[in-house]
């Protein structure tokens, strides 16, 4: 755990929003497992907020050192969730900014004080969720959990109770012309 530690101490949680406010709490709920209560602040009615590329980074890559066996239906439904939230015809990268490292940029991060939080979120486009910024948390979401495709096989081969949730978010992951060969 020594090196999820020091990711999730590298990110400015308590700059960064969720849902229902800022990440603070993100890196208890990431190190306790609490798999629903973090998909309900990635996640919110299709729309993915600040928080949820890192945390999808951090979790796939835990995810990876994990046996088939030991993976729990609550974290394949988070990334249902995220999953479910990408149009996956809309994910051109030319949109989005150059590297998920860019979204810690100062000018995309919230003040240091909350006390103002009200405030920003009633701005036409709050810090960090301009355009191009808002575009690229689904982008990098997308090819985060793209990128872990091996990762989800291996467990659906490995993990019968897990196998349909996992077949579902495959499905969702790849793009549709490919479903008519098979």
């Amino acid at each position: 755990m020594n090196s999820l530690t020091h990711l999730t101490n590298n990110i400015p949680w308590q700059r960064l929003t969720t849902a229902y406010g800022r990440g603070t709490d993100i890196p208890r709920l990431i190190e306790t497992r609490q798999y629903e209560e973090l998909a309900s602040l990635i996640e919110h009615q299709s729309t993915l907020w600040q928080t949820t590329p890192w945390v999808l980074l951090i979790l796939l890559k835990e995810l990876a050192k994990q046996k088939p066996e030991q993976v729990s239906s609550q974290e394949i439904q988070l990334y249902l969730a995220v999953a479910s939230a990408i149009n996956v015809d809309e994910m051109d990268s030319q949109n989005a900014i150059e590297s998920m490292n860019e979204l810690l940029d100062e000018k995309y991060l919230w003040p240091e004080d909350e006390e103002d939080d009200e405030l920003w979120w009633e701005e036409e486009e709050p810090r960090g969720y301009e355009q191009e910024a808002f575009f690229s948390y689904f982008s990098f979401s997308y090819s985060l959990l793209k990128d872990s495709i091996p990762v989800f096989t291996a467990i659906m081969e490995g993990n019968d109770k897990l196998a349909p949730a996992i077949g579902e978010l495959l499905l969702m992951l790849l793009p549709e012309e490919g479903s008519a060969d098979e």
